[in-house]
């Protein structure tokens, strides 16, 4: 009976650390994305109306 309890707890920790670890990858998914939009939301919104390149003198 030991050897089953040890079993059930060990699994049950693995299962714990794999939601952890799920819920972490998925935040870190979020903030990435936040990151992206925000960056590209300034990046457009910088560049309107200026041209790329200098002009001529």
């Amino acid at each position: 009976m030991f050897a089953y309890e040890l079993h059930k707890i060990r699994s049950a920790e693995l299962i714990r650390e794999a939601d952890d670890y799920r819920l972490a990858r998925t935040a870190q998914r979020r903030r990435r994305s936040a990151d992206d939009a925000a960056r590209q939301a300034r990046s457009h919104s910088a560049r309107r109306g200026r041209s790329l390149f200098t002009r001529a003198a």
